[in-house]
Parts: structure tokens; C-alpha cells; sequence
């Protein structure tokens, strides 16, 4: 299978959703590939580059508009043409996206859990934080009382902050003062995580984009359409699963847990199209000043390090 033929599989699977997410995808594509140039683009930019993806010019501005109602993006007028943009609220939720998505395996866990004591608060704001905090990972693991063995701290604090109340909040760390309680343990993890629902959305992405891989090794060349194609399905369909897994250390998970693949995988599919990707995008995609600055210098860290390389090196 060449690597065409392998991206219109992708590009028929997505189309042929019962529900297209017109949104979501304008998300990722906004979160992988503008935000880290400059966050900016025109409008009619953004309509060319979904239409490959089968997304008409009503649904895009439809979803954008949505999309900005929802204080994901704000917009400029400049003459007849809009440029839409990261709201400051926009900002923060990709940031924390950004690191959740990109950033390499915990390798190791002290062994601590960490525990939020939820106060009487109003059923509106208790609602938000049980949110802000199932996004994080965290499970109710009885009433009143949410765990997590590893948040991210600074993502637990952006978080909290984010609802006002996390002065009224109980937040503390500990540990089972008790050897011989692996089982116990685990039969909590599978009590509290859906971790089987998640083990076999990552095996069927692997599964999916197994043979892109594939295909791309044996690419001599990257053709910048297709690449920025892949790039963007890839990270959809992966973000879609990630951002459902809790993140719990090795030691809680499954055996053979099929995250570990769909990480490597996906770094490895990533480092093969992301320098090609960049230049459709520099080509296809406009701002009221030119074409997208080029990517700031914390886009390389991704996946543990970018290195940019020709195309003559893809299949190597």
C-alpha cells in the first residue's frame, strides 16, 4: 500500500463517521498546527485546507462560530476578511492539552496517591470542578472524595484556579501504610477507571495507522498535502483517546496495555510528516501579515524532541 492509498483510507473512514465533528477537527488542527505559528489564520485559508478533509465552507464557519461563542477563539476584522484567534481562555485549554498530548510517558511513581476532599459548595460550581477534574483523570472514589496516584500538579493548580474555588478545597497526598496490598490496589483501579474501554481504543487506533506507518517508511518522498493530512487525522484520533486515559502510572495498568504502542506509534508517524506538514501549511494557510511565522522553538519538544530532516530521509 503507498502512502496515498493509505491517506485516502484514513480520509474515507473519518468521512463515513455517522456524525462528522467539524469542530473537533478545527481544534486539532488549530492546537497541532497554528497555535504553535503565531495562533492566527484567515478564515478562508482555514475553509481550503478542511475542505480536503470533506468539511464544506457552511460547516466550517458554522463550527468556528460556535467554536468562538464557546471562548475558544476571537475574532478580527480586516476589511471583508476574518482572522480568528486563541482567545486568552483558548490559550490556556491548549496549553494544557499541548502537554498532556505531546508529552512523554511518566517513567517512574513514588507511589503516592493523591486526594481532593470536595467541600458544600453550589451545585453549579461542584459541578465545573467534577469536570475540570475527571478531565485530569481523577475518579470519585466515594462521595465527596476524588484520587489520582500521579496528577500533574501544575495542571491540577491551572485547573483548580481556573474554578475559583480552590481555597475552599482540601487537597492531600499519601500512601498505603500497608505491604501485600497490590490487589486491593488494582481492584480499585478497576473499579474506579474504565481502563478496558480505553486499552481498546488505543488498539484500534494502532491498528488504523499501523500501515500509514508503514507506508511512510517506505516513502522516498513526503508530499506536503498528504503529510499535513496525516498529521492532522493522526492527532485527532489520538487525542480523542488520550485525552480519556487518566494517565495512571505502569505499575496500576494492564498488562500488555496497548498505550505504550499508540504513544510510539504516534511519535514515530509524527517525526515522519511534521517537517512536510509545515511546509502545506506555509503555503496554504494565510495571516493578515503573509503566510504562518514559523513554528516557535518549544514546537520541537513534542514527543520528546523534533529534529527537522529532508524528505530524501523519510524512508531511510
Amino acid at each position: 500500500m503507498t502512502l496515498e492509498s493509505a491517506t485516502r483510507v484514513l480520509l474515507d473512514e473519518f468521512r463515513a463517521q455517522p456524525t462528522m465533528r467539524a469542530g473537533s477537527l478545527i481544534v486539532t488542527v488549530f492546537g497541532d498546527a497554528i497555535a504553535p505559528r503565531g495562533g492566527t489564520v484567515w478564515i478562508g485559508s482555514l475553509i481550503r485546507v478542511m475542505a480536503d478533509f470533506g468539511i464544506s465552507e457552511r460547516l466550517v464557519r458554522t463550527s468556528i462560530f460556535r467554536l468562538s461563542q464557546d471562548d475558544w477563539f476571537e475574532v478580527e476584522q480586516s476589511g471583508r476578511r476574518s482572522y480568528y484567534s486563541l482567545s486568552a481562555d483558548g490559550e490556556k485549554k491548549f496549553s494544557q492539552a499541548t502537554h498532556r498530548i505531546y508529552g512523554e510517558p511518566r517513567q517512574a511513581w513514588s507511589g503516592d496517591w493523591c486526594l481532593i476532599l470536595l467541600p458544600e459548595l453550589d451545585a453549579g460550581i461542584k459541578e465545573k470542578l467534577r469536570r475540570e477534574l475527571l478531565w485530569l483523570g481523577f475518579a470519585t472514589v466515594s462521595p465527596g472524595v476524588l484520587a489520582h496516584p500521579s496528577p500533574d500538579m501544575n495542571d491540577l493548580g491551572a485547573s483548580l484556579n481556573r474554578t475559583g474555588c480552590e481555597n475552599e478545597l482540601v487537597v492531600m497526598q499519601g500512601r498505603t501504610t500497608r505491604s501485600g496490598q497490590e490487589a486491593a490496589m488494582r481492584g480499585l483501579v478497576h473499579k474506579h477507571w474504565n481502563l478496558a474501554d480505553i486499552d481498546q481504543r488505543y488498539e484500534t487506533f494502532v491498528r488504523k495507522f499501523r500501515p500509514v506507518l508503514s507506508a511512510a517508511a517506505k516513502s522516498k518522498r513526503m508530499d506536503p498535502r498528504t503529510a499535513f493530512l496525516i498529521r492532522m487525522l493522526l492527532i485527532q484520533e489520538y487525542r480523542k483517546v488520550l485525552l480519556r486515559d487518566p494517565l495512571l502510572p505502569a505499575e496500576l495498568l494492564p498488562p500488555k496495555w496497548h498505550g505504550t504502542a499508540a504513544y510510539q506509534l504516534c511519535r514515530n508517524l509524527y517525526i515522519a510528516v511534521f517537517e512536510a506538514a509545515d511546509r502545506f501549511m506555509s503555503e496554504a494557510m494565510e495571516t493578515a501579515d503573509g503566510p504562518l511565522p514559523p513554528p516557535a522553538p518549544e514546537f520541537y519538544m513534542r514527543f520528546g524532541g523534533l529534529e527537522k530532516r529532508s524528505d530524501e530521509n523519510v524512508g531511510a
